[in-house]
């Protein structure tokens, strides 16, 4: 009885640094003329290699500079599961190297991106078919200002009844909030008048005369710069 007593009090230890909440996101692009054969390769990879904790989820890139790229999204895991994950394998390398790494052009990106719940208003894997990203990179020293920025846009996010997941890049580059707007209803979210304006339920939660007073005297201030894209999720292309 004792060492279940023991066991019991040892469980909230054994969870610290286990939170699932790191996506590793690559993306890909195929060479124009290569781009059926390159899907049905993705396709057949990551059904067969890549499943449970290293399950693929597939986007396709509509929009932006990365427009007609592939984004693979592989997790989440704890960072504890990404440093023990060891060698993939001949099989899984050679599968790759043999039928999808020639179908695609040489531009290629990567990144660590950890999800800030207290910054989201829905869950990690409570995902849309359609999303529209923006990569907000705070100047350097004002990355705490900004996250207590986006914490009053949550506000508005939460009264509009918007979806919207923040991730963090982890040394990957430029400090980089990604906010990730889920439209579980499809686009027609983004249609004017489907919600009320921005501004208003802005200045609604923050007060009246916040929205130029703290948001936009924080984008002229602590943003460096800001773009944005929108993605479809391609379900067809990832695991099963």
């Amino acid at each position: 009885m004792r060492k279940l007593l023991i066991a019991w009090l040892l469980l909230p230890l054994m969870g610290v640094g286990q939170t699932k909440n790191v996506l590793t996101v690559e993306r890909y692009f195929p060479k124009i003329d290569k781009i059926a054969e390159f899907e049905k390769a993705l396709m057949n990879h990551a059904q067969k290699y890549h499943t449970g904790d290293w399950k693929w989820r597939v986007l396709e890139i509509q929009s932006g500079p990365d427009a007609g790229g592939y984004q693979i999204n592989e997790g989440p895991n704890s960072w504890d599961q990404i440093d023990k994950r060891g060698n993939l394998g001949a099989e899984h390398m050679n599968d790759w190297n043999r039928n999808v790494a020639p179908l695609l052009t040489d531009r290629y990106s990567s990144l660590f991106a950890e999800f800030q719940e207290e910054l989201s208003t829905v869950q990690l894997t409570d995902y849309s078919d359609k999303v529209a990203v923006t990569h907000v990179f705070p100047k350097p020293g004002w990355g705490d200002k900004v996250e207590d920025q986006i914490k009053m846009i949550k506000k508005a996010w939460t009264a509009g009844n918007q979806s919207v997941a923040v991730y963090l890049a982890a040394s990957s580059g430029p400090m980089q909030y990604m906010i990730a707007t889920r439209y579980k209803q499809g686009l027609k979210e983004r249609e004017k008048g489907f919600r009320k304006p921005f501004k208003e339920r802005y200045e609604a939660e923050n007060g009246a005369g916040s929205y130029e007073s703290s948001y936009l005297s924080a984008i002229k201030e602590e943003i460096d710069h800001v773009w944005s894209e929108m993605l479809f999720i391609r379900a067809d292309l990832g695991s099963q």
